[in-house]
């Protein structure tokens, strides 16, 4: 079965709300087997509205719209449906008065333009919504099924799961399931990635692979569709196994598992605590740390030193260092590290100083120096990254967490590339 989705609203068009629904959506149809060839961002015209939902009815056996069946007069979906279908629009007394009971047990005096809700395209069923007013829709338009639901996530969700996903199943039959596994990398760079799969993406079809950038980590995504999960597992296993004998020590997880919860794991092992003292990215790296539940266990605590005196008095790094070497340097950053380690009493410390623009400090804009303290040594990265101020700081905590997931593992620097350009010392 072929399913498209499309969002309904300018406020996505002018990016004032991420479309996070169509990412839940995608990977919803794609556990039960469905292929999803097209979404689409529309904005509230009903003109517009119609002749998209045309143009996905003529190719796609459903569609799912979100957004636009509010109480509002910018909710142009349902108009949008019966114009699509050439029906009628009509009132549904029934679901009035549940409206109208759902405002009184509020205690609340409901605004007449909430029948509007009431509305449906002729021939439409009506599909409870359990988390607010607005019914769900589903109307046969050609032949193709057309769901609307609203465009608020915690709505949408159970109306896709208890009404749209069960219904689509019957009327497909037995059908497969699409399996992704996500193999996380880190050290090169994805167009390199890219070349050393070139012949597993050119003849794979079933598997797939694909390549996924983010904040500096390349994901490599092999995906496979069967029967059920075991055979698409059993497909997609020689196909990972090949991939991670190309990428060697590259590969640092699989699907969820991020460079925060490998680098845990690490630290439990060591029975070691972590913290950090960063400059030029501001508490990112511990923010990344935090994030992770369960992070206490391993965490102690941050100091964000960005004045060159306050490096001196809540880290104590030397003045003659500062001034013999200068803030941007791996100098400052091991002492920053050694500071960070006395004053906290955290076995590991990531430490962070750097130049990351958009005015150049000392150095040329994007020169990060990361160094990593662990009860077995301490060495320091300097990092040339490219792009804008905030593209710098977050590739630096990126790196930053992986070259400390390395030294906490023992391995250090030296399985991974200089695709930075970048040279260490301890």
């Amino acid at each position: 079965m072929i399913v498209e989705t499309l969002a309904v609203g300018t406020e996505l068009l002018l990016g004032q709300i991420v479309n996070s629904n169509a990412a839940v959506i995608g990977a919803r149809l794609a556990e039960v087997g469905f292929d999803h060839y097209h979404q689409a961002v529309v904005g509230d015209n009903v003109d517009r509205i119609a002749a998209a939902i045309r143009l996905a009815t003529s190719r796609a056996d459903a569609l799912i719209i979100t957004g636009g069946i509010g109480p509002t007069q910018d909710d142009l979906t349902r108009e949008a449906m019966c114009a699509a279908a050439g029906v009628a629009m009509r009132f549904d007394d029934e679901y009035a008065a549940r409206l109208r009971r759902w405002w009184e047990r509020r205690g609340r005096e409901m605004p007449e333009s909430n029948l509007r809700q009431a509305q449906h395209p002729e021939g439409a069923a009506l599909l409870v919504n359990r988390k607010g007013t607005a019914p769900g829709l589903r109307l046969r338009i050609g032949r193709s099924w057309v769901f609307a639901v609203p465009g608020v996530p915690a709505e949408m969700l159970p109306l896709l799961d208890e009404e749209i996903l069960p219904f689509l199943r019957t009327e497909a039959g037995e059908t497969g399931v699409v399996v992704s596994r996500l193999i996380r990398t880190w050290g090169e760079s994805e167009s390199r990635v890219g070349e050393l799969m070139a012949d597993l993406f050119e003849s794979g079809r079933n598997p797939t692979l694909a390549f996924l950038a983010s904040s500096g980590e390349i994901k490599v995504r092999v995906t496979a569709k069967a029967g059920d999960a075991a055979a698409a597992e059993a497909l997609i296993a020689p196909v990972e196994a090949e991939v991670r004998r190309r990428m060697g020590p590259l590969v640092f997880g699989v699907d969820d598992e991020t460079v925060e919860h490998v680098l845990f794991a690490e630290l439990a092992r060591r029975r070691w605590t972590i913290a950090t003292a960063e400059s030029a990215t501001g508490g990112m790296i511990a923010e990344r740390i935090t994030a992770v539940p369960g992070a206490s266990d391993h965490f102690v605590g941050a100091v964000v030193a960005y004045a060159p005196a306050v490096k001196e008095s809540l880290l104590g790094v030397p003045g003659e260092v500062i001034a013999q070497h200068g803030v941007v340097s791996e100098p400052v950053a091991l002492a920053m590290a050694d500071g960070a380690a006395t004053r906290l009493g955290a076995d590991v410390v990531i430490a962070v100083t750097g130049s990351a623009g958009p005015d150049p400090l000392e150095r040329g804009v994007g020169t990060m120096i990361v160094a990593v303290r662990t009860p077995e040594d301490a060495r320091a990265r300097t990092l040339q990254m490219p792009g804008d101020r905030e593209r710098v700081r977050v590739y630096t905590t990126t790196a930053a967490l992986h070259l400390t997931r390395l030294a906490v593992a023992g391995a250090w620097w030296g399985s991974v590339p200089d695709r930075w350009g970048a040279r260490s010392r301890s």
